[in-house]
């Protein structure tokens, strides 16, 4: 009989729900039987969505207002606290956890384990529950305190804040953020490469004038560079700046809207340029390619940017100055800080943690085929 995973995502945040479609890919591939659900949208559909709107209008619009919002959360004790709000998805996941019998639970949203804490007490074979932490080195409370038997971890950064903070070193496990499987079976830009065209990847927020003023200094740090305009889900909204651009530098620009296809436009490209969330940045070191940060949410993406730094592949460049000064600079000398950069991101080597993470749950639950 297959091991039953049950994976327990959450829609505040794309890093949450990548880290959970890749690593069921990952335990799918290792013969595990998985399920993927979002216990908040099954349990409180309206308001969450609700609240899916809000959090990405304040990251977006007031970051300040979010950061002082997620310190907040540091001083709330989840283990007593019994949100009306969440009162429905509790109660929707002790549903699937009774119905299912899952082998391990593994969340990659810091409240569940708080849930499953009330929802398994007194159960004589509990399974096994493990939190995948999406944030980096600038870990909240939530995750730290959460009811757990091991954390899932990106980095040994993250490892080390996380053990000085308190928690035990052998229940805290570096496997790499899950990226997609695919990024394991890539090959990246070669740090050798002659750099005569460079590639950059630019994906937005739904900010229009980010997008014109940022891909123009792209544009204007080189007559080498070259970018792609990743779009997602905000095209009708951003389209027309976007065709801009491409209308201003003739044969230099490529618009894409959503795409399935990130591991291998990252893997094709020379730079990224983007926000600083879990999950573009693990992607980005994955793929070996050095990136710009437009963007940082404060709080729960300051870790992020602090890793990029660590390992010596990026750095934060909130102005459109900024990107095109970087960009020249990464370009200067026969690309040498490039080529510098994608040689420090080759001995980061994390490409494959979904993989780890799917073998290290398997081995845990005890459900190794």
């Amino acid at each position: 009989m297959p091991a039953r995973i049950l994976i327990c995502t959450a829609a505040f945040g794309e890093g949450h729900n990548s880290a959970a479609r890749n690593l069921a890919l990952a335990l799918e591939e290792a013969g595990a039987e998985v399920r993927v659900t979002d216990p908040c949208l099954l349990g409180a559909p309206v308001s969450t969505r609700w609240i899916c709107k809000g959090y990405r209008l304040v990251t977006t619009r007031a970051p300040r207002l979010w950061h002082f919002v997620y310190l907040r959360t540091g001083d709330v004790d989840f283990s007593k606290q019994r949100m009306p709000l969440m009162r429905k998805p509790e109660r929707k996941l002790g549903e699937l956890v009774d119905t299912w019998q899952p082998h391990a639970v593994v969340a990659t949203y810091p409240l569940y384990p708080y849930f499953l804490e009330r929802l398994l007490a007194g159960n004589p074979a509990p399974p096994k529950v493990f939190t995948v932490v999406t944030d980096s080195i600038e870990i909240n409370a939530a995750w730290l305190k959460a009811p757990t038997d091991e954390w899932i971890v990106s980095d040994p950064f993250t490892r080390d804040s996380m053990i000085r903070s308190g928690l035990p070193a052998e229940r805290v496990i570096d496997t790499g953020f899950p990226v997609h499987p695919d990024f394991s079976r890539m090959t990246p830009v070669a740090a050798d490469d002659r750099c005569d065209t460079f590639r950059v990847l630019f994906f937005t927020t739904s900010r229009r004038l980010q997008v014109r003023r940022f891909a123009k200094a792209v544009l204007q740090a080189s007559p080498r560079t070259q970018i792609t305009i990743v779009l997602g889900k905000n095209v009708r909204h951003l389209w027309p700046r976007a065709k801009e651009i491409r209308d201003a530098f003739p044969g230099r620009v490529k618009i894409k809207g959503w795409t399935r296809k990130v591991p291998q436009l990252l893997n094709s490209h020379h730079l990224v340029v983007g926000k600083a969330g879990g999950a573009t940045v693990h992607e980005a070191l994955a793929a070996r390619c050095p990136m710009l940060v437009h963007h940082l949410v404060p709080g729960q993406e300051e870790g992020n940017l602090r890793l990029l730094e660590a390992i010596g592949a990026g750095k934060l460049t909130e102005s459109p100055e900024a990107i095109r000064s970087a960009v020249a600079d990464l370009l200067a000398d026969d690309a040498a800080l490039w080529r510098a950069m994608k040689r420090k991101l080759a001995l980061h080597g994390r490409n494959a943690g979904a993989i780890a993470a799917a073998r290290h749950i398997l081995e845990r639950s005890g459900s190794t085929k």
